[in-house]
């Protein structure tokens, strides 16, 4: 009896496995989209024109919708206000915003222009990407549209003088809103584009892609550790460019019902020419051409490929930006290692947060991904040296840079503790050779010793 039952008991089980199978792929497909979709629209909505736009649609869309509420009112409500009171008001937001627009419009490209040359090019993503300007330029230019279109619309009758009541209260409104986007604005002017605005800008967003990044270590995938599978096909690059964004959620949902495994070759951040390696697919020899062009188009469409890179998942454009910034106050024409220390600081505030993403204690979100993880000698090398290269003749920033990475040898994670070892080792020993004098030399090896010392 127990020989007979136990082969049912198998068919139940292999068909209860192969249900919650089907369930967790049809569940995972159902969520992988939002979530990429996310991503994507939180791309566009960075983008000045999109936030223009949709301010400028709801502007135009409040005034229709005025007028259905007017027909609630009482009737005696509607004539309390008369149709010239809003006419004024409208000829002054029209007047006025399209003057302020071109002002913040100059403000703005001023500022991309003053921060590519002075620090680097790669902060005008950020200044472009700034939230304050883009929705005080929106509020303007929705305004300017707003009160264009009611006083067109009042020219053609829409809107009588009987029925004024709602259209006065929202041009009030609009007139509140610009007044405290002005306020704003000023504010906000006092530090745009400034040396320390801008470092700090560029830390947060890099320390936020930093602990989004180690709170799901290698983008939910499985760490990439060892040498990639020989079998399977390789998914060459549709064009040159570097790889901006990956979308793990569509490709592991595509993977799971193929039954393969796909593993990454390209970083975040890489550089990739058409037609090289970016992806190889194992596990799938049997899977006809069709199905071959299939997960061929999913690569291509999920992993993006850009003409510059990006600082969303990529944590080490955020690195190398700070180090551009401080290289380039150290630059002959600029002279300021101040910077320089300030950006060695931040630098290392921000590596103070790493985590080995091999070591993690929880099964990966995309059992059927394979990413390759942070390096955390690569990591120290982004931030500091090109630092430590413009530097090296620079006391002040090489005794900075010792206590840094005297700091980083403390961390808990021996692989970022032996490599701030080494690179510390390295510019001093490269600090020695570009000064001149030997009292310089004296002084930064007692700071040498101090941070061996702890």
């Amino acid at each position: 009896m127990t020989r007979t039952k136990a082969p049912q008991g198998v068919a139940t089980t292999g068909l209860g496995n192969r249900c919650r199978r089907v369930t967790s792929a049809w569940m995972k497909s159902l969520f992988s989209l939002p979530k990429k979709a996310v991503r994507v629209l939180r791309g566009h909505l960075r983008r000045l024109w999109v936030r223009v736009t949709v301010f400028g649609l709801l502007a135009v869309a409040v005034i229709p919708l005025s007028q259905l509420v007017e027909r609630i009112l009482p009737e005696e409500w509607q004539s309390l206000i008369a149709g010239a009171s809003v006419d004024r008001l409208l000829d002054i937001i029209a007047a006025a915003m399209l003057t302020v627009t071109t002002f913040s419009l100059t403000v703005m490209v001023s500022t991309n222009h003053a921060t590519a040359s002075q620090f680097t090019p790669r902060l005008q993503q950020l200044i472009r990407q700034d939230t304050v300007t883009q929705n005080t330029l929106a509020t303007f230019i929705g305004s300017y549209v707003y009160a264009l279109t009611a006083i067109v619309l009042r020219e053609v009758s829409y809107i009588g003088d009987e029925k004024a009541l709602v259209m006065f209260g929202v041009t009030v409104f609009m007139l509140a809103l610009i007044v405290w986007s002005l306020i704003r604005w000023m504010q906000h002017l006092q530090s745009l584009g400034s040396l320390i605005s801008s470092a700090r800008q560029v830390e947060d967003k890099t320390a936020l892609q930093f602990r989004q990044r180690l709170d799901t270590p290698c983008l939910g995938a499985v760490p990439l550790t060892e040498e990639v599978p020989e079998d399977g096909f390789v998914v060459i690059a549709p064009e040159t460019g570097y790889v901006q964004m990956i979308h793990p959620e569509p490709l592991q949902t595509l993977a799971e019902e193929l039954n393969c495994d796909i593993y990454l070759l390209a970083e975040i951040g890489d550089f990739v020419f058409l037609r090289s390696p970016l992806a190889k697919v194992c596990g799938a020899s049997d899977l006809d051409e069709d199905t071959r062009k299939r997960l061929s188009n999913a690569l291509h469409s999920n992993i993006v490929i850009g003409d510059e890179r990006t600082y969303d998942q990529d944590p080490r454009f955020g690195l190398m930006t700070m180090a551009q910034i401080g290289s380039k106050a150290l630059s002959p024409g600029i002279n300021d290692p101040g910077t320089a220390i300030d950006v060695i600081n931040r630098c290392g505030r921000i590596l103070s947060a790493y985590r080995d993403e091999t070591e993690g204690d929880g099964e990966a979100l995309h059992p059927r991904l394979h990413v390759r993880p942070l390096d955390a000698e690569v990591l120290i090398g982004d931030a500091f040296d090109s630092v430590a290269r413009d530097g090296a003749a620079v006391r002040e920033v090489q005794e900075r840079l010792q206590k840094v990475l005297g700091g980083l040898m403390r961390h808990p994670d021996p692989e970022l503790s032996e490599a701030a070892q080494s690179r510390a080792d390295e510019y001093l020993e490269r600090a020695k050779q570009a000064l001149d004098w030997a009292q310089d030399r004296q002084r930064l090896e007692r700071a040498a010793e101090r941070r061996e010392g702890g």
